[in-house]
């Protein structure tokens, strides 16, 4: 194939030679026809073939040099490349084609992209994998997460219980201690429980657990001992009261009270203000105002005024 190619061109050179010298002997001939014809003529109007021929003749030369050129550059690039560039013969390494090497690079980036996303699913499964496994080992051992969180709120209730209770001061009433008056003021009713007193109000005769002290309303009203105040609360007869308690089994309730100061288990010492004198209910209205006091042992009722100084 090779070979073909260098003898057309051979060819060709020969022919374009050839061409070049006949019109050169052509347009020779010509001229000095015309110049023998019109000798005579003004050398004005005569036209100068010779430097048109040199002009042609230099213009073909160049033309011919620069073709042979081009041909010689055609030959030696068929020589050296006998296929398209763009493309690679089977199992040849040596030429790359631009546009696969692009699309390779994209589809390797799509393959990375896709290999990602199967880690990325795999970790999850692993993971999920994972907490299924706690899951069922907590199941296992019988312990889920409420029982857990039970568990921490009993520690915490014990920790809270043990710390009020070191907090807390030791409550030792006992038998052989006294009391201190709530409120000064004389005995409207007496304590009775081995026979019935009179109530003016009530207009009859019953028990009396407790005693009825005779006080003005706003007065203050102190704890009788130290002791835990265990209800704060309001009862039809007395109105609002609290209970203490002393230690030794022994409580004590105040009622007819208004602007209580103490909660239910607060600590008070003895003389501790807790609370005021307040109008008394519709079940003491002809006694007056006053302060129900009563104290008990183990529940039962004790006369107060065998406590008090």
């Amino acid at each position: 194939m090779r070979r073909n190619r260098r003898r057309g061109l051979g060819r060709e050179r020969f022919l374009m030679v050839a061409s070049a010298v006949l019109v050169l002997g052509s347009l020779t001939a010509t001229g000095l026809w015309l110049g023998r014809d019109k000798g005579g003529q003004d050398d004005g109007y005569v036209v100068d073939l010779s430097a048109i021929e040199n002009n042609t003749a230099a213009g073909r030369a160049e033309e011919e040099l620069s073709q042979t050129k081009d041909m010689e550059q055609e030959a030696v690039t068929a020589d050296d490349l006998d296929y398209d560039p763009y493309f690679q013969e089977t199992n040849s390494q040596k030429v790359e084609n631009p546009d696969q090497s692009e699309s390779e690079s994209m589809s390797d980036g799509a393959e990375q992209q896709r290999e990602e996303q199967r880690s990325a699913k795999s970790d999850n499964k692993q993971e999920e994998k994972q907490t299924k496994q706690n899951s069922d080992e907590t199941n296992a051992t019988g312990e889920t997460n409420e029982e857990a969180k039970e568990t921490q709120q009993l520690i915490e209730e014990e920790n809270t219980t043990a710390l009020s209770t070191a907090m807390q001061p030791a409550l030792t009433f006992s038998d052989s201690d006294t009391l201190v008056w709530p409120v000064v003021g004389n005995i409207l009713v007496n304590y009775s429980m081995d026979k019935t007193v009179y109530f003016p109000t009530l207009q009859q005769y019953k028990y009396n657990p407790a005693i009825i002290i005779q006080a003005n309303e706003g007065d203050l009203i102190t704890a009788a001992s130290a002791g835990k105040v265990t209800s704060v609360f309001s009862d039809p007869q007395i109105g609002n009261s609290v209970t203490m308690e002393l230690g030794g089994g022994y409580e004590a309730t105040y009622g007819q009270l208004a602007n209580v100061l103490v909660s239910e288990g607060s600590y008070v010492a003895a003389g501790d203000v807790i609370a005021e004198v307040a109008a008394p209910t519709k079940y003491y209205s002809v006694e007056g105002t006053n302060v129900y006091f009563k104290l008990t042992k183990d529940g039962s009722p004790v006369n107060p005024l065998t406590k008090l100084n």
